[in-house]
């Protein structure tokens, strides 16, 4: 009997330790390491530009935050901007060669190897809303492969379109009324805005980068150029162009964010897709922020000394008639390389049409002039 009762009585202890020992593990067994992925993050303009400023203080932070929902994953962030590593028309090369793993291109100095991103440059006078650009540039982005193959030569991959300004004005250093007093007037401009100036007799347009524009007003190299108020504010362009033309060109999608392609294959899938949803948010912010601070920046400009005069519908309307249809040739040069330009076009006036813009000159609807 004292047999019998000695052998259950051991086996009930080992059945506790080990019960004991089952319910411990979790408890006991290491937490799984947080894996740390290193990343450069690049752009040629100052941290002051708002679309850097931006990422920096949004898009960088709020990865961070998804990332840490699971704990898997952390980014450990290098940050360069305003000629540290690229200047601003480098980013693009930059992230080519790896000397970033992500960044913002600024995708107007780059129309022979990115020319589906000209899409709204080409369209003018149509919407001077930033959110209605930058959310139709994106669809097409992302219902033709075209834009995401331009950057794969490129050694990138596509995340989201930026649409950083409201509208392209015009900045004078004398005041500009009317068409006529463009005439004998250089003009800056950063891509395909100069091609706005074909059509007004006597006006040229001179290339030259954002945190150029100062410069070239201040020492005569330009008459005026083509920006828009935000960006007059930050660069206190009121200090050398007292005169804006309220014109109201048009938002233009200038930027892009994109990730080395070398890089992004590497990457886990949780961090792919938390890029990729962090750059849509980052991509309607920048958007909502331009135009938040369209009519602040406006009002700044106007504070730091600036006149504003608004362009009639009937002055705005000559000149985009005066201009040579822009879009129709961007649509069949993609045509002739096989792209779907046209196609492109049609379908991307037709987005900005739905929500409610009304273009002042319909360019998909004509024939090349």
């Amino acid at each position: 009997m004292n047999k019998i009762n000695s052998g259950l009585s051991r086996r009930c202890l080992m059945a506790a330790a080990l019960a004991a020992g089952l319910w411990a593990t979790p408890a006991v067994l290491p937490a799984q390491a947080t894996e740390t992925i290193k990343m450069i993050a690049i752009d040629g303009y100052p941290a002051r530009a708002m679309w850097v400023k931006e990422f920096s203080g949004f898009f960088i932070p709020r990865v961070n935050e998804l990332l840490a929902k699971t704990g898997n994953y952390k980014i450990e962030w290098q940050e360069g901007y305003g000629g540290t590593i690229v200047k601003p028309r480098g980013v693009l090369e930059g992230i080519r060669l790896g000397l970033g793993d992500i960044g913002i291109v600024t995708t107007i100095f780059h129309s022979s190897k990115l020319p589906s991103q000209g899409i709204s440059a080409v369209t003018p006078f149509i919407s001077a809303d930033a959110r209605v650009v930058a959310k139709a540039v994106d669809e097409i982005a992302r219902e033709f492969p075209q834009m995401a193959k331009e950057l794969d030569a490129e050694n990138q991959v596509y995340l989201a379109t930026g649409v950083a300004l409201d509208s392209y004005q015009l900045f004078s250093k004398t005041a500009i009324n009317s068409l006529e007093d463009l005439k004998g007037k250089k003009v800056a401009g950063a891509g395909y805005n100069l091609r706005y100036l074909e059509g007004i007799e006597g006006a040229a347009g001179v290339r030259g980068g954002l945190p150029d524009f100062y410069n070239m007003l201040q020492t005569g190299v330009v008459d005026a150029a083509m920006l828009w108020p935000e960006a007059a504010k930050t660069f206190k362009i009121a200090e050398v162009a007292p005169f804006m033309l309220k014109a109201d060109l048009g938002s233009v999608n200038t930027k892009t964010v994109t990730v080395n392609k070398d890089v992004w294959n590497k990457l886990p899938d949780e961090v792919k897709q938390v890029l990729q949803q962090v750059a849509l948010e980052y991509r309607d912010r920048v958007a909502g922020i331009a135009m938040d601070e369209a009519a602040a920046s406006l009002e700044a400009y106007k504070a730091g000394g600036g006149t504003v005069v608004e362009m009639s519908q009937e002055a705005r309307a000559a000149w985009a008639k005066a201009m040579p249809n822009i879009a129709r040739e961007w649509a069949q040069e993609l045509d002739k390389a096989g792209a779907p330009g046209s196609q492109m076009l049609a379908a991307y006036i037709g987005k900005l049409k739905a929500a409610g813009m009304t273009p002042v000159r319909d360019w998909s609807a004509e024939n090349m002039k």
